[in-house]
């Protein structure tokens, strides 16, 4: 066994110890038997060279495991709530939680043992707690089921979010086009893409906060701009105010979903630079592009 495989083989038997509450021991096999993985008994069946080092019965080992088990979640909400206090403004809050709305959070919540998740958590109580009705139980739900993947191409989409007040929600700016004319409709004129990879939020990713419900699957059309009516859009600390220059300028957008909408506002960062500038580049030409 290399130094290697015998440090991973020691960390597997900590964790197993960790959430059992016993040790496991080799077994002593008399004879021939080789302890290779893929050698068989008699009745076909692969034999098992480690036992549980225990004069206890297996009840209970598994009201053990039951008290450890318990005693791990209590540490969990114990920690998401002293990160929750930790980070509370001083304000004046909006009312109380729901109590069932607090009951689904605390049982959701008791199983987050991951410190940044415990703080995304702990967001959401502070959350709730200022203005109750922040973040539904389907946000929750989603929030906990989120694998690494998911949570990642969320990371991502989040400093490419704008939030549009007209609609109270975040949208992502993708491109344009003018509404070809009366002499030329085979075509869109002027049209203009982003291209998202280029900032970070592959394809992948928003087909993957499509799958788990954060982003509308359809790309979303604005009204006809008017020259004298700018489009403004909020990111965290500016404002993008964009004055078409001309009439029949149509936006392009990804929409979040009111899930996604929610668990956005536990990620709070700035405009990805790249994304910044892509959006000027594309917009210059037939928009007046203003950040305030």
């Amino acid at each position: 066994m290399t130094v290697k495989n015998a440090q991973v083989k020691s960390s597997l038997a900590l964790l197993i110890e960790e959430k059992l509450g016993v040790t496991m021991k080799k077994k002593n096999h008399r004879g021939t038997h080789t302890g290779s993985d893929d050698s068989y008994s008699v009745q076909g069946k692969t034999t098992i060279d480690y036992v549980v080092q225990s004069n206890d019965s297996p009840l209970k080992r598994a009201l053990k495991r039951q008290q450890l088990s318990k005693i791990q979640r209590q540490l969990n909400i114990e920690t998401i709530m002293a990160n929750a206090l930790a980070l509370c403004p001083d304000v004046t809050s909006r009312g109380r939680p729901d109590p069932d709305w607090l009951e689904h959070f605390i049982d959701l919540a008791e199983d987050i043992a991951n410190q940044s998740m415990q703080k995304l958590w702990a967001k959401i109580l502070v959350g709730e707690t200022v203005s109750p009705g922040t973040f539904s139980i389907k946000s929750l739900q989603t929030l906990k089921q989120m694998t690494q993947r998911e949570a990642t191409a969320l990371q991502k989409c989040a400093p490419l979010c704008g939030y549009l007040a007209k609609e109270d929600s975040y949208i992502i700016l993708i491109g344009y086009y003018k509404k070809p004319s009366f002499f030329d409709l085979l075509r869109k004129g002027n049209k203009e893409s982003i291209n998202l990879s280029k900032a970070g939020l592959s394809f992948p990713n928003i087909l993957t906060l499509m799958d788990i419900g954060l982003l509308y699957r359809q790309e979303i059309e604005s009204s006809s701009l008017k020259p004298e009516q700018p489009f403004s859009l909020s990111f965290q600390g500016k404002t993008l105010s964009l004055t078409a220059k001309s009439n029949d300028l149509v936006l392009s957008y990804y929409k979040l979903t009111q899930t996604g909408d929610e668990l956005k506002k536990l990620i709070t960062v700035p405009i990805n630079k790249q994304y910044k500038g892509q959006l000027e580049q594309a917009f210059n030409e037939e928009f007046d592009c203003n950040w305030g």
